[in-house]
């Protein structure tokens, strides 16, 4: 299986602080990982989109607070920093999942991994949060659907849920939203009632794992759950949130999944349909243990 890896120096850029975990070194601890993959892998670079691009899923007011900000190396918030090249890396973490796109549709490639950061899918339509300036996945989605995907599913492993992608397609029925997350976490998101509204309404569905919670009841949802929505839905094309800090050894979480459970666990979603993949990381905070997460996702992707 002819699988893309997509990356760039420019993400380590993006400086968040000696203390932030969310920080360069997650990349870094990566490509040191995935080393003995690289003769398998088709490296392809990411493009620097557009404002236009952006406005797929942002308001001009909210894209151009990035811009202000990463020119100042002022914070949106708390959590989210930015520094004076941060607008460049985070319009090429999102021009990942165009180059990623492209490839597809020009069949070079049937399945891709971006290897970004700044994560993308706490940024709703008109606000960065949580970590995230844009919303990567959520541009990706729109972008697919301009180029002939019309019906795309979104699956979000993070174990925080994504707040700003369930926002982006509340009210739209083409794009599926499927996230699993930690009850009791960041942003408090993400309640197992909320399913969309208006023509959207049924077309999100959220799964909530007790802190605590193991393999067991991770993988009944993917091999129990998950499989017969793909089926009803029928998506041209699967995009996954990839975030690791579902795992045991995560700092910002409290759940019991293990290496193994995560490789299950992929291999159960890349078995739902025979249509394209595109996995965009997304958290992951204990690094050797998300460094190892990534090479088993690339592993299965593979097969």
């Amino acid at each position: 299986m002819k699988v893309a890896y997509i990356t760039d120096d420019v993400y380590l850029k993006h400086d968040t602080g000696a203390m932030h975990p969310e920080s360069p070194k997650r990349l870094q601890a990566i490509e040191e990982a995935v080393l003995p993959l690289k003769e398998k892998l088709v490296f392809v670079p990411p493009q620097e989109v557009s404002q236009e691009l952006l406005t797929f899923v942002h308001t001009e007011e909210q894209i151009e607070q990035v811009r202000v900000a990463s020119a100042s190396s002022q914070s949106i918030d708390s959590d989210t920093i930015c520094s004076v090249d941060s607008y460049r890396a985070v319009c090429m973490a999102v021009g990942a999942g165009i180059s990623a796109l492209d490839g597809i549709k020009a069949k070079k490639f049937v399945r891709a991994f971006c290897a970004v950061r700044p994560p993308g899918h706490h940024a709703t339509p008109k606000q960065s949060m949580g970590f995230c300036l844009f919303n990567n996945i959520a541009i990706s989605a729109r972008y697919a659907q301009s180029i002939g995907y019309e019906k795309v599913m979104i699956i979000d492993f993070d174990v925080h849920h994504g707040n700003g992608t369930q926002d982006t397609f509340w009210e739209d029925e083409s794009v599926f939203y499927f996230s699993t997350h930690q009850a009791f976490t960041y942003p408090g998101t993400g309640a197992e009632k909320d399913k969309g509204e208006g023509r959207g309404e049924g077309f999100t569905q959220n799964y909530l794992l007790m802190p605590e919670s193991t393999d067991v009841e991770l993988l009944d949802i993917y091999e129990n759950d998950l499989p017969p929505l793909v089926e009803t839905f029928n998506p041209d094309i699967i995009l996954v949130s990839a975030g690791y800090d579902l795992h045991e050894s995560d700092p910002l979480a409290q759940l019991n999944i293990t290496t193994a459970g995560i490789r299950k666990m992929v291999q159960t979603i890349l078995a739902t349909k025979d249509v394209p993949f595109i996995f965009f990381l997304e958290g992951g905070y204990d690094v050797v243990a998300l460094a190892e997460n990534v090479k088993v996702t690339l592993e299965e992707m593979m097969q």
